[in-house]
Parts: C-alpha cells; structure tokens; sequence
C-alpha cells in the first residue's frame, strides 16, 4: 500500500514537471513571436522614416533648382531691361535742351498736378521753342515732388503730373503721342534745399527733356 503511494506520488511529479517544460516553453515560443513582431513594427517605421528623409532631400533639391531658375530668370531680365534702355536711348539720340516748369509763376502747389494757367503759358512758350528749332523729335517728361509724404505717393503724384503736361501738349499742340514718355521721380531727385519752404516750392515741377 505504502509502496503504490510512493508511486503515485512519482507519477503525480513527472506529470507536473512536464507541465512546467511545455509551459516555459509555449512561454519562450509566445515571447519570441512577440519579439519578431516587434522587430517587423520596427523594421516597417524604418523604411518609412528612410523614404520620408528620401522626399524631403528631393524636395530640397527641387527648392534648390527653383531657385536657381528664379535667379537666372532675374539675370535674364535684367539683360533684357539694359537692352530696352539702350534702345530707348538710341531711339532718343543726343540731348538737345530740357524746360524745367518751376518759375515763380509755373509751378505746382502743395499735392497738386492739375495745370493752372502759369503752367499753360509756359508750356505754349516751350513748344514755340520747339518748333522755332524744329529738331526735337522725342520728349521725356519728368514729374517730380518735394520730399513731404510718403514717397509712393510722391511717385505716383509725380506721375499724375508728368501725365497732365503730356495731355495738354497731346490735346493742344498736337504732339503725337509716340513722342512722349512720362516717368516719375518723386522727391528721389531735388534742386533746391528740401528744409525751406521756397526750396520745397521749387523741387515741385515737371522737366521736359527733348531729344533730337
């Protein structure tokens, strides 16, 4: 009887040991499949963190060829732009003389470009000049302000007054259109002490450059 106990006992033990063995290892086995998912996660984020690094390098290299195109194209233009004032200036030809409409009499009042009759008179005086040398073929008129104000609207009143001689020539005398340009200096450009009041009065004009 003592001896079947003994037996039993053995058999209970071998069982469990076994079962201890094929526990450790479904243990091991789960563990290890767990670690190779892992290593999958890992390996996936990898190449994804790799192909995100291969975009932004050929997004950069994008940026850099853009930017080189943006800069040739600037180069480009700015070739073009010299080329379109050495035609202007050749179309031009030589200086002949310049009529500054900043007298007394003819000049602009503060933030105006509207022609009073001083300015008029002046202007018919001009065009019997050109006439009398009957050479000028081009005119420039050049608006100009005094310093007082920003400087976009100084240029954009100094266009406005270029503008009002160019139309009173246009509809007066009859100066073909094709012979006048009209550009603004603003204040860039003073003749006299922009401090003073005269000096400003007098930095208010229009100048009419005539070319041969």
């Amino acid at each position: 009887m003592k001896k079947n106990r003994i037996i039993i006992f053995l058999a209970g033990a071998i069982v469990l040991a076994g079962m201890i063995v094929s526990t450790g290892c479904a243990t091991k086995k789960f563990v290890a499949g767990e670690l190779n998912a892992i290593d999958k996660k890992v390996e996936g984020i990898e190449t994804e963190v790799e192909a995100n690094q291969k975009r932004l390098r050929e997004h950069d290299e994008q940026l850099a060829s853009i930017g080189t195109l943006i800069t040739q194209q600037e180069a480009q233009l700015n070739a073009v732009d010299g080329k379109i004032d050495e035609v202007k200036k050749f179309a031009r030809g030589t200086l002949l003389f310049q009529e500054t409409l900043r007298n007394n009499d003819a000049r602009f009042k503060f933030g105006i470009y509207e022609l009073n009759d001083e300015i008029k008179a002046a202007l018919d005086k001009f065009v019997e000049i050109l006439i009398s040398q009957d050479k000028g073929r081009y005119l420039e008129i050049q608006g100009h302000t005094d310093n007082i104000g920003e400087e976009a609207y100084n240029l954009l009143l100094g266009k406005k007054r270029a503008e009002a001689v160019m139309d009173y020539l246009y509809k007066t005398h009859h100066i073909p259109l094709h012979r006048m340009e009209v550009i603004s200096l603003g204040s860039s450009v003073p003749v006299a002490d922009i401090k003073t009041r005269d000096g400003r009065a007098l930095n208010r004009r229009v100048e009419i450059l005539v070319y041969e």
